[in-house]
């Protein structure tokens, strides 16, 4: 791996971090239909390195900066939440991208990541509270996992679009 690229995925990975410390302390937008849906802006990062790098460098990304930043904030338990989404959500958005993206936008990709990030969310606290009743809330995180699918897309779309030139630097020395 050359230097540029190592420093970008550090880059993007502080990035990342940062939006997810910085939303941990945003109170949630959704309190009053889905309590403790969140918009998810480190996604934004994860979608970003994904469609730059690739599955590989994406997973380590999106995986440090959940485990740093549940460290960070100092909610080890909230961790596992994170972790869980991210490697799933991770997954499934390189599969969407690799095998569907004349089908779907990064849009598309992005409410799939939402997606799949709730179910494995949802998964853990099921584990965890040992209830599987918890998936009664599916319904409403899917529906809320649309609008910030969306939103993350077109956000990763907008930034990628304005950093092409930078990226084409990076990638290919």
């Amino acid at each position: 791996m050359n230097t540029r690229k190592m420093v970008h995925l550090a880059m993007l990975t502080s990035v990342g971090l940062a939006l997810h410390i910085i939303e941990s302390m945003i109170p949630n937008p959704f309190t009053a239909f889905a309590p403790g849906a969140k918009l998810g802006l480190a996604n934004i990062v994860g979608l970003i390195t994904l469609a730059i790098y690739g599955i590989k460098y994406a997973l380590a990304v999106n995986i440090l900066r959940s485990f740093i930043g549940g460290l960070a904030s100092g909610a080890v338990i909230s961790m596992m939440y994170s972790m869980a989404g991210a490697l799933v959500s991770t997954i499934l958005m390189w599969a969407m991208y690799k095998f569907f993206r004349k089908y779907f936008s990064l849009i598309g990709v992005s409410i799939f990541g939402a997606l799949g990030h709730n179910m494995a969310q949802l998964t853990v606290a099921s584990m965890i509270i040992k209830n599987p009743k918890i998936f009664a809330y599916l319904p409403i995180l899917m529906l809320t996992s649309i609008f910030t699918g969306i939103f993350i897309g077109i956000t990763a779309n907008y930034t990628l679009s304005k950093t092409k030139a930078s990226i084409d630097y990076i990638v290919r020395p």
